[in-house]
């Protein structure tokens, strides 16, 4: 909470009856009020809606939802999955979930489209095509977003390695290799792991292209990042929303195969082929009506 307890200290001197309110009950309450709609803090301190959104601005901010958002992400990495889980059923109707979950995914999407630094993206494509190998990272729920990209980049890229962080000496020896002409891509959201941090710096100190698909400049695996890619990962529940990561991730895929196109051609012709012969994937007759 350091930044916005700093905001807040220093326009406390400028703050009306009813901000002294609003200031008091964050500063005893901030886990509550991150998932509070700007009304129903008023109505909790006593104040009006209006005043709420006056204070967000008033200690710098764009609005209330910036506000909300700033105090998320604060809290996010420091919470246990049972105390999110805890304040999302404080915070949601039981019989509305689906609409606000929908909602707050596509903002997600939109901010990080809006954030993400074209440049830093177009680096990561230029070293992840032109390495001689590429190994790929992700732990706990961001294991998932790394099999994922894992088995697309195995389709248009000839040498790919998806780390196992299952064992941390078996991690290191995965990558005993991993040298000058190799990237390196690691993936990592609160809470943050530890291995990713240190597989990311090992392949630093090794001289690779390192590129860290992460929420923010000050995330732990940004310290070891050629290529920073941010993309937001708000908190929904216990879970995080990963969507926007994995819209960076494929956006990240459709890149390199475009510029590896007449390599990634050969390779989906010859492969559709095996997948016919074989009987890969179930033959669907579409029906005239």
């Amino acid at each position: 909470m350091n930044t916005l307890t700093t905001r807040i200290k220093r326009k406390m001197p400028e703050f009306s009856k009813g901000q002294r309110l609003i200031a008091k009950y964050i500063d005893e309450h901030y886990d509550t009020v991150a998932f509070m709609t700007a009304s129903k803090l008023g109505a909790t301190v006593g104040v009006s809606e209006s005043t709420v959104v006056r204070f967000a601005t008033e200690i710098g901010y764009a609005g209330y939802p910036e506000l909300q958002r700033a105090m998320q992400e604060m809290i996010r990495s420091k919470m246990t999955s049972l105390q999110r889980l805890e304040m999302t059923a404080k915070s949601y109707d039981p019989t509305m979930v689906m609409e606000p979950v929908f909602n707050q995914d596509i903002d997600i999407i939109r901010r990080t489209m809006e954030e993400t630094s074209r440049v830093a993206f177009n680096q990561a494509t230029e070293a992840i095509a032109a390495a001689k190998k590429v190994y790929i990272i992700g732990a706990r729920s961001s294991s998932a977003l790394a099999t994922f990209l894992s088995y697309y980049f195995n389709l248009i890229l000839d040498n790919v390695q998806l780390v196992n962080v299952s064992n941390e000496a078996e991690m290191f020896e995965q990558m005993i290799r991993i040298g000058k002409e190799d990237a390196m891509i690691g993936i990592s959201f609160p809470r943050y792991s530890r291995r990713v941090v240190k597989a990311l710096q090992f392949a630093s100190s090794q001289g690779a292209k390192v590129v860290a698909i992460t929420d923010s400049e000050t995330s732990p695996i940004a310290e070891s990042a050629d290529c920073l890619l941010l993309a937001r990962s708000d908190m929904v529940s216990f879970v995080d929303s990963l969507v926007a990561p994995l819209s960076l991730i494929n956006a990240l895929i459709v890149s390199t195969a475009i510029k590896k196109k007449k390599e990634v051609e050969e390779v989906l012709t010859k492969l559709e082929r095996i997948w016919d012969e074989y009987h890969v994937y179930e033959k669907v007759d579409e029906k005239i009506n």
